[in-house]
Protein backbone atom coordinates (compact mmCIF):
# COMPACT_ATOMS: atom_id res chain seq x y z
CA UNK A 1 0.00 0.00 0.00
CA UNK A 2 0.95 3.25 -1.03
CA UNK A 3 1.72 6.16 1.52
CA UNK A 4 -0.60 9.18 1.22
CA UNK A 5 1.01 12.33 -0.40
CA UNK A 6 0.20 15.31 0.69
CA UNK A 7 -2.54 16.42 -1.62
CA UNK A 8 -4.50 12.93 -0.50
CA UNK A 9 -4.14 13.93 3.25
CA UNK A 10 -5.29 17.49 2.61
CA UNK A 11 -8.51 16.36 0.67
CA UNK A 12 -9.04 14.07 3.84
CA UNK A 13 -11.62 15.15 5.97
CA UNK A 14 -10.29 16.11 9.50
CA UNK A 15 -12.26 13.70 11.14
CA UNK A 16 -9.86 11.22 9.50
CA UNK A 17 -7.36 11.77 11.43
CA UNK A 18 -6.54 11.17 15.21
CA UNK A 19 -5.27 14.87 16.14
CA UNK A 20 -7.64 16.85 13.88
CA UNK A 21 -6.64 20.07 14.42
CA UNK A 22 -2.88 19.29 13.36
CA UNK A 23 -4.35 16.95 10.90
CA UNK A 24 -1.58 14.49 12.19
CA UNK A 25 -2.01 10.51 12.16
CA UNK A 26 -4.67 9.35 9.44
CA UNK A 27 -7.02 6.46 10.42
CA UNK A 28 -8.30 5.81 7.07
CA UNK A 29 -7.31 1.97 6.83
CA UNK A 30 -5.68 -1.17 9.17
CA UNK A 31 -2.12 0.07 8.40
CA UNK A 32 -2.67 3.70 9.00
CA UNK A 33 -4.24 2.81 12.88
CA UNK A 34 -1.10 0.65 13.10
CA UNK A 35 1.29 3.55 12.48
CA UNK A 36 -0.71 6.02 14.65
CA UNK A 37 -0.52 3.58 17.52
CA UNK A 38 3.43 3.19 16.80
CA UNK A 39 4.01 6.99 16.18
CA UNK A 40 1.70 8.30 18.91
CA UNK A 41 4.87 9.64 20.95
CA UNK A 42 6.07 11.60 18.06
CA UNK A 43 2.93 13.93 18.30
CA UNK A 44 4.31 17.41 20.08
CA UNK A 45 2.82 20.23 20.78
CA UNK A 46 -0.85 18.70 22.00
CA UNK A 47 -2.46 18.61 25.42
CA UNK A 48 -3.43 15.38 27.15
CA UNK A 49 -7.02 16.28 26.59
CA UNK A 50 -6.18 15.70 22.83
CA UNK A 51 -4.25 12.63 22.94
CA UNK A 52 -7.37 11.01 24.88
CA UNK A 53 -9.44 12.05 22.13
CA UNK A 54 -7.08 11.07 19.62
CA UNK A 55 -6.71 8.03 21.45
CA UNK A 56 -10.74 7.39 21.69
CA UNK A 57 -10.23 7.89 17.24
CA UNK A 58 -7.38 5.57 17.34
CA UNK A 59 -9.84 2.80 19.67
CA UNK A 60 -12.66 2.97 17.57
CA UNK A 61 -10.53 3.21 13.87
CA UNK A 62 -8.93 0.29 15.41
CA UNK A 63 -12.44 -1.45 16.01
CA UNK A 64 -13.28 -0.67 11.99
CA UNK A 65 -10.45 -1.96 10.80
CA UNK A 66 -9.56 -5.33 12.93
CA UNK A 67 -6.54 -4.35 14.90
CA UNK A 68 -5.91 -5.47 17.90
CA UNK A 69 -4.76 -2.64 20.71
CA UNK A 70 -3.36 -4.45 23.42
CA UNK A 71 -2.46 -0.98 25.27
CA UNK A 72 -5.77 0.41 27.53
CA UNK A 73 -4.97 4.04 26.90
CA UNK A 74 -2.17 5.87 25.87
CA UNK A 75 -0.25 6.48 28.99
CA UNK A 76 0.38 2.73 28.95
CA UNK A 77 2.56 3.33 25.80
CA UNK A 78 4.88 6.24 28.01
CA UNK A 79 8.19 5.47 27.03
CA UNK A 80 11.21 6.66 28.84
CA UNK A 81 9.40 8.46 31.63
CA UNK A 82 8.15 11.32 28.78
CA UNK A 83 4.60 11.67 30.11
CA UNK A 84 3.96 13.91 27.10
CA UNK A 85 4.24 11.67 24.76
CA UNK A 86 4.03 7.78 23.93
CA UNK A 87 5.32 4.56 21.99
CA UNK A 88 3.41 1.72 20.74
CA UNK A 89 4.01 -1.84 20.75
Amino acid sequence: MARLSTRQQNRMSRSTFAFPNERKEPLNDARHVRNAIARFDQVEGVSDAERDAAWRRIRAAARKYGVEVSARGWRQLTKGGRTSRSRSR
